[in-house]
Parts: C-alpha cells; structure tokens; sequence
C-alpha cells in the first residue's frame, strides 16, 4: 500500500451503513437538552464531556449486559415525539458530514412509549426526522439515504406486532424488521412466528445473533429463522480452524454462511467493548476479510463506542494495513446487501460508490 489512509482522507469516499442503533448514536449535549426539556432526572451528570467520559467508560466493560444498561439514559430521553423527531434528524445529519451515503438505522418502537405514543406515532416520528436531517444534510452539500428496520426486543413478547408494523411502513421508509438484546437464555427461535409472518409477506429481516452467544445462535437464525442477514455474526469464526501451513477447515456452518454470501454486520470498535473480541488486531474481521465472507463495517452504537464509520474504517486500517480496494469491497458488501430493490443497489454502487472511490484512489497515484 503506497498511501497511509487517514480519517480525513477515508472520510472523503461515500460509505455504507447498515447496523447502528438510533438509541445508541445521540448526541451528548441532545441528551442533556432532551433531560431537562422532559425532566429525566436519572443522567450521571449534566456536563457533556463528562457525560461523553461515562458513556464510554460504561461500555467498556467486555460484558454485553453491562453495555446494553447505557440505554436506559438514551431511551429515557427519547419519549416524545419532538424527541424522536430531534435525534433521527441529527442522525441523518451526523452520518451525511461522515461521507455515510446510505443508512439503515434501526431501533425498538416498544421502547419509546413512556410519554403515551402509540407505535404507529413512533414511527411516524422518526421517519418524519429522517427526512428533515436529510434536507439539512442536501443544503451543506451531502447526499444521504436513511431508512430504519424495526427492532423487537428479544425478551419481550411484541415481535409479532412490530412485524406487522414494519410491514406497514415498508413502502414510505421502513426497511426491515430485526431483534435485539441479550441473547443469552433468548433464543430466536422464540419470535418464530413473527419471522415466518415476514416471509410469507416477502419482507426482509435481520437477526442479532453470534455476538455475545456462538453458534448456535447463528444456526438458529439462519436455518429455523430464515434471517437475511446477520446482526454481527461475529462467532462464526468459532467454526473455523486455521492450521499454520496455512490451511483451513471450516465446519459445516461457516461454509454455509460463506457459500450463501450470508451478509455479517460486523462492529469492531463494539465488539471490543463487549467482549467478543479482545482487540481490534484480533477481531475476525482479519481472518473473515481474508476468507472472503460477506464482511461488511458497522458502527453499532457511535455514542458508546465513540465511533463513526469513518472512525472504523481508520482502526482497521491500522490494524490490518488494509487500502482502498479492501474498503471499497466493504462498501460494496454493504450495498449489495442493503433492503433495497437490485437495482436501487446497483445504481448506488455503480453511479456513487465505485467513482468515489476512484477519484480518491486516482488522486493518490
């Protein structure tokens, strides 16, 4: 590699977003705002840096559990609906000044119905602010796309009803449906009947699965759910074996997951924190890319990591020395795996991604 990327260089080309929590990416000082416009009253401190300090020093615990309890902030703040109007705005506009030029953004519904929303006006909401931080993005010159999947939590018994709303809302901005939470003792076999509901209605849907539990989290998500994709996925590296001759032998999932091109959302800066990898240089990520799964680039939670996807992008760099080619097949997984129509995909791919990441590529030489 004859450059050394860097965040300002890595932030010029057009990303790809698909697995980034709208409760997990609020500003600091919209946290504090949003607390004092509602009275919530249970914020560590008011002071935004360090507020900021507690977030990440909260979420770098290496226990899933123990990350997910930041939430209880976020989402208590999030209960009206100039709130959620609020955050998924600054959402949009935060990701477009990052060079993200399409984003699914998920988040629970059931969650943001303290303040008396009904789902339908959650979602409403939050759709509503999409397309405000979307126009404020187009007028200081970024072009991004912005839709939402609907998440069910896990341990709770409304998957079935956020199915169907997301089902609802798929043609004015709803892309999908997934589950979240802890996954230990929560299997998704439990919500099966809200993921048979989705293919009989050709919806897509992805899964939480392979972060915290291993594989036959994975398994389940793939041959009793019919997930499309993998939310991080991250311990299929659990059923491969490289040998120091240099070959492999992958079980009969992985190649499963790789012959099928199943897309894995992977979140290195998270799943540090979580503890489903040590460290950035010894994430899977290194051994996945090198095998050639459907890898892609996430930021899962960009408040509690302290992340971007530029951020991202730029760990791995460093860690794996890896180019622009490495990031443009990436950026291209992603969009090839996107809820979108083929040749929306294509369109994006071909008319924005690979002429962005020429040009930066050209001007490098």
């Amino acid at each position: 590699m004859s450059e050394k990327l860097t965040e300002e260089r890595i932030r010029q080309v057009p990303k790809v977003l698909l697995h980034d929590h709208l409760d997990g990416g609020l500003r600091p000082q919209t946290i504090v705002d949003l607390a004092e416009e509602s009275g919530y009253t249970e914020l560590p401190t008011t002071n935004t840096d360090e507020l900021t300090a507690w977030f990440h020093g909260a979420s770098h615990t290496g226990s899933l559990e123990r990350f997910l309890e930041t939430f209880g902030h976020t989402v208590g703040v999030m209960q009206t609906r100039q709130a959620l109007v609020r955050v998924a705005a600054e959402c949009a506009e935060d990701l477009a000044a990052d060079g993200v030029i399409y984003a699914e953004i998920r988040f629970a519904p059931e969650l943001h119905l303290d303040g008396g929303l009904s789902l339908d006006q959650v979602v409403e909401a939050v759709l509503e602010g999409f397309g405000q931080g979307r126009d404020r993005a187009a007028e200081r010159g970024h072009s991004i796309r912005v839709g939402t999947l609907l998440t069910a939590m896990r341990h709770a018994a409304r998957s079935r009803e956020i199915a169907q709303l997301a089902v609802r809302y798929r043609d004015v901005g709803v892309l999908g449906f997934d589950i979240a939470g802890a996954e230990a003792g929560y299997p998704p076999t439990r919500h099966l009947d809200a993921f048979e509901y989705l293919r009989r209605e050709n919806a897509h849907f992805t899964i939480h699965a392979g972060e915290a539990f291993g594989l036959p989290s994975i398994w389940e998500a793939l041959q009793w759910c019919g997930a499309d994709r993998l939310g991080h996925g991250v311990r299929i590296v659990d059923d491969i074996e490289e040998f120091g001759d240099g070959k492999v032998h992958m079980g009969r999932l992985a190649s499963y997951v790789r012959d099928q091109r199943v897309p894995l959302e992977l979140c290195p800066s998270s799943n540090v924190q979580t503890g489903a990898a040590s460290s950035i240089e010894e994430h899977p990520i290194g051994p996945l890319t090198r095998l050639r799964f459907r890898v892609t680039v996430n930021t899962d939670n960009r408040l509690q990591s302290g992340t971007s996807l530029t951020g991202e992008f730029a760990k791995l760099v460093d860690a794996f020395d890896y180019g622009w080619d490495e990031l443009q097949w990436f950026t291209v997984n992603a969009m090839k795996s996107a809820f979108l129509p083929f040749d929306e995909r294509l369109s994006l791919i071909n008319g924005q991604i690979k002429p962005g990441f020429a040009r930066l590529k050209w001007a490098s030489d």
